[in-house]
């Protein structure tokens, strides 16, 4: 019989075309709510997932950490098949393992990167879900003196969406970085955070 409490970390990768985002929703689908009911068929307990971070509707995850706590004496690494053998195909579970009690996946983040793709190549009907479709040539070298001011810590409620609801909006940016290849525009953003909307809204 065990007692104890486990924290199963675990690493995912989503496809954000279907979902309203990470978060759990009374009116919407949130990978959240998907992942949580998934946990709850092999624990049979209502089981609080907590995310290294929130990404908003349309936005996909390459390896996105989140945490979870439970008491079922079931080893770590067997979640990862379990999962993967409950979510749709379009949420994977990349790997799963039993953390220190002192582990949160959001208070024991280092730092977050977010990419943002762009492309000319508005006929390719591969592109809508997976990049921003351009209309205009971009001038990559003003993007990239412009970037310079976004950099270090700052308040960003400029660039965050009026539905955000963080206690503050301060947040550090590292680095970001601009590239342009074959007509594909890469933005790399690498910080502490972002806000709701904030690199979007940074971005344009």
């Amino acid at each position: 019989w065990y007692l104890g409490i486990m924290i199963i970390k675990a690493l995912v990768s989503y496809d954000g075309f279907n979902y309203a985002g990470w978060q759990k929703q009374e009116n919407a689908l949130g990978i959240q709510q998907v992942i949580e009911e998934a946990l709850y068929k092999i624990t049979k307990e209502h089981v609080d997932v907590v995310a290294s971070g929130r990404t908003d509707a349309g936005v996909h995850a390459l390896g996105q950490v989140f945490h979870f706590e439970t008491s079922k004496n079931i080893p770590a690494v067997q979640y990862e098949r379990a999962l993967n053998a409950l979510l749709p195909k379009d949420i994977r579970i990349l790997k799963t393992e039993e953390m220190h009690d002192d582990f949160h996946a959001r208070f024991s983040a280092v730092g977050k990167r977010y990419d943002y793709y762009c492309s000319y190549d508005i006929k390719n009907p591969f592109n809508y879900k997976y990049r921003n479709l351009l209309a205009k040539e971009l001038d990559i070298n003003a993007m990239e003196n412009a970037s310079k001011v976004f950099l270090g810590t700052h308040d960003f409620t400029s660039f965050a969406s009026s539905k955000s609801k963080k206690k503050s909006n301060v947040r550090t940016i590292y680095s970001i970085n601009i590239t342009e290849t074959n007509g594909l525009v890469e933005i790399y953003f690498e910080g502490n955070g972002f806000l709701y909307n904030m690199v979007r809204i940074m971005t344009g």
